[in-house]
């Protein structure tokens, strides 16, 4: 697990916490800010997913050489 992947996880768990506080208290823009730093967080998630593929591909092509 790389640190995109953990700080991914950890704005969209931060991003979730907000959008649901901005919903119970009728935030409109909190809850809005929370959804997108939701979504970035999953950018950030689906990144690092991405980087860690390439480094174990990268690592089996290397093995096997």
């Amino acid at each position: 697990m790389n640190k995109d992947q953990v700080n991914g996880r950890v704005d969209q768990t931060t991003g979730k916490v907000k959008e649901v506080a901005g919903r119970i208290v009728g935030n409109d823009r909190l809850e809005a800010e929370g959804r997108a730093e939701k979504t970035a967080g999953k950018v950030k998630t689906v990144y690092g997913d991405a980087k860690e593929d390439v480094k174990d591909s990268a690592k089996r092509v290397i093995d096997k050489i």
